[in-house]
């Protein structure tokens, strides 16, 4: 068990790292200030551009999955892999070095299940982009996406506790997204790259 928590712990600050927050500060920018207000790639993409978004997804897209990939060098129990792929992204949603606050989690996620699920998730993105290319919500896009997520989990060989992991981040997501689905309720809420 010392392990496990050792492994977590390891796994919640490395989802800490805000690569958005990071990126926008050798602009001087605070990401918490503008757009969205939020420290994902949308929003970086919108306030500091195409690349500097890009880098803000690979960036938290990369540390879900080493976070679980590491797990899975020093373990090789579900439960323990599982656990890492949660606490990563508790590390993004309530990073330690922004006083718990943090982002939406949909690319550090998409970041795990790639590395423990990956046919699953070649489903999942799959959904993101039929969904993006009719509604062109981002959001939307993410909200469904997290959610077909537990559901391929079912349909395919996986792990029992992988599918616990997911469908614990599917409602985080999806939980996160409050606001923006009260903006798609209202129509208010922006398509993707309108400002």
């Amino acid at each position: 068990m010392a392990i496990s928590i050792s492994i977590w712990s390891f796994a919640y600050a490395l989802g800490s790292i805000p690569f958005g927050v990071l990126l926008a500060r050798t602009q001087n920018i605070d990401l918490h200030e503008h757009g969205s207000k939020n420290i994902g790639a949308t929003n970086a993409t919108r306030i500091l551009g195409k690349k500097a978004g890009a880098l803000t997804l690979l960036g938290d897209t990369l540390k879900g999955l080493l976070g679980v990939a590491m797990a899975s060098w020093v373990s090789d129990d579900p439960f323990t892999i599982a656990g890492a792929g949660i606490m990563v992204f508790l590390g993004h949603l309530f990073s330690i070095f922004l006083n718990f606050k943090g982002g939406r989690g949909v690319a550090t996620g998409l970041g795990v299940h790639l590395y423990i699920m990956p046919t699953q998730t070649l489903g999942a993105v799959a959904v993101f982009f039929f969904t993006l290319l009719f509604s062109k919500y981002i959001s939307l896009s993410s909200i469904i996406a997290s959610i077909a997520l537990p559901i391929f989990g079912i349909f395919f060989d996986t792990p029992i506790f992988y599918k616990y992991m997911s469908l614990v981040i599917a409602i985080l997501v999806v939980s996160k997204h409050y606001e923006n689905i009260c903006r798609i309720a209202t129509g208010t809420e922006p398509h993707f790259l309108k400002k």
